[in-house]
């Protein structure tokens, strides 16, 4: 989500956490991808992805009730020679399905949790409608990002997926050691994101993950101002958070 040329700090700098040694070039995003590098256990304190750990979040806005559901279920899928973590997703809005969406996660060895794609099904009126926003890492130019750094240092950038012109999203983190209370509770020593687009300049969005919750909080929309709490985490069986 910004132009390529800002990307070469970050893409660098994961060479030095993780042996890979990415290509980059003023107009290319190109990592390397070892698969041996890589698992589907995913446990980065900012991002626990246990099988079974269930969140749920809710969201206000102008059209109404927004609730978002998030499960780690028990399923894989091998992409780019990885093997990852599915992250099931489902919307609703107002008691109605608006979206479902399969997020690909892997973590490489030191500890960053890699974006390598999503299956999206759209709904309008509880029928399947489309399924735009779907890409998959290694199919059509399409490149993983990363979604969580394994210690996020203020300032830091990244791609968090690649796909020209269709999936540019980037990352930067903004502050960390950060305390904030939603409806869930009080969390502490959390780091703060923003995450925009460069292809729609309107995308632009603050992002609060804690270690106690092992992923996100709160999400807030910077141009509508719209925020979307956690307010229900259901662990896995026999984990402790």
């Amino acid at each position: 989500m910004m132009q390529q040329t800002a990307t070469l700090f970050a893409i660098v700098l994961l060479a030095g956490l993780w042996g890979n040694k990415p290509t980059c070039a003023a107009d290319a995003y190109l990592p390397e991808i070892d698969p041996a590098q890589f698992s589907s256990k995913i446990d980065n304190v900012y991002f626990k992805m246990p099988v079974g750990k269930k969140m749920i979040f809710e969201a206000k806005s102008e059209d109404g009730l927004e609730r978002i559901e998030v499960e780690i279920i028990n399923e894989q899928r091998t992409i780019m020679g990885v093997e990852t973590q599915v992250y099931w997703d489902r919307v609703w809005k107002n008691g109605q399905l608006r979206e479902e969406t399969k997020d690909y996660l892997a973590q490489d060895k030191a500890g960053n949790v890699w974006y390598f794609g999503e299956a999206v099904d759209n709904f309008e009126n509880g029928k399947l409608k489309d399924h735009r926003g779907a890409w998959l890492a290694g199919t059509g130019g399409a490149l993983p990002g990363i979604w969580m750094k394994a210690a996020p240092k203020i300032g830091e950038e990244y791609r968090q997926e690649f796909l020209k012109g269709e999936a540019e999203d980037m990352g930067r983190i903004v502050s960390t050691g950060e305390t904030v209370t939603i409806t869930a509770g009080t969390f502490s020593g959390c780091i703060k994101t923003l995450d925009w687009s460069p292809l729609d300049g309107e995308t632009k969005e603050q992002k609060t993950y804690c270690p106690k919750a092992g992923g996100l909080v709160l999400e807030e929309d910077l141009v509508s101002g719209e925020r979307m709490e956690l307010i229900e985490i259901i662990e896995a069986a026999g984990h402790n958070p």
